[in-house]
């Protein structure tokens, strides 16, 4: 799950971004609006993260642009703004959620947890296809009841597939969920992660649809 943070505050962008790659997300960082919405655009985040006070347009027109121009993911104000009005004013502009400054670092993540079920349209922590289960709250996987260890990307990846049951995810795409702007990334990193995987899980769980990407397919339609 890519996660864009929008945060002209250095040292609180970078203690965000620590906890929530540790979290298990994706996360690119800009911050000033101008630079938010050319990323919105550009890589279409999953879920957006952001500050009103930035240094060159308020967050709120941020906000109401990437609407105008069809960005419909959710969105978190995170901010200073705490008054009941701040707060009818972000949600009235577009916000799926508002968190006031100083938060709770739990808090933001159990924030961003329930907007990636809504956004995947799972309803609780669990996601479960034929033998395989994934513990989304604990980062827990299991194959017919036993855990088996994962790598954080690892994880990641598997978690993509199954959220999206049924739909081809290219490799760019996988790519985008893994890593983070400026990563060092091989050009065969999601194949290795995939080989690795399979190890792991049952013969076929994971199917290569060559020339597109990879797929995890319910099995009722597993064929």
């Amino acid at each position: 799950m890519q996660v864009l943070l929008v945060e002209d505050n250095t040292l609180l962008a970078n203690a965000v971004m620590k906890t929530l790659k540790a979290a298990g997300f994706s996360v690119n960082h800009v911050d000033s609006g101008k630079r938010a919405l050319t990323a919105i655009r550009s890589t279409k985040p999953d879920i957006v993260v952001l500050d009103l006070g930035l240094p060159d347009l308020d967050g709120l027109d941020v906000l109401r642009s990437a609407r105008e121009q069809g960005f419909s993911n959710p969105v978190l104000i995170l901010t200073a703004r705490d008054t009941t009005s701040d707060k009818i004013l972000g949600l009235d502009a577009g916000a799926d959620d508002y968190l006031a400054k100083p938060f709770e670092i739990d808090e933001l993540l159990a924030r961003l947890r329930a907007m990636e079920r809504r956004l995947s349209n799972v309803r609780n922590p669990f996601i479960t296809i034929g033998e395989v289960s994934i513990d989304t709250s604990s980062h827990e996987v299991s194959v017919n009841g036993e855990s088996i260890s994962t790598s954080r990307r690892e994880y990641m990846l598997l978690k993509a597939l199954m959220e999206s049951a049924n739909k081809i995810q290219t490799r760019d795409s996988l790519d985008s969920k893994l890593y983070s702007w400026g990563e060092e990334v091989s050009s065969n990193a999601v194949e290795v992660h995939i080989h690795n995987l399979r190890k792991k899980l049952p013969a076929g769980f994971i199917q290569t649809v060559r020339g597109v990407g990879y797929v995890v397919r319910r099995q009722a339609e597993a064929g």
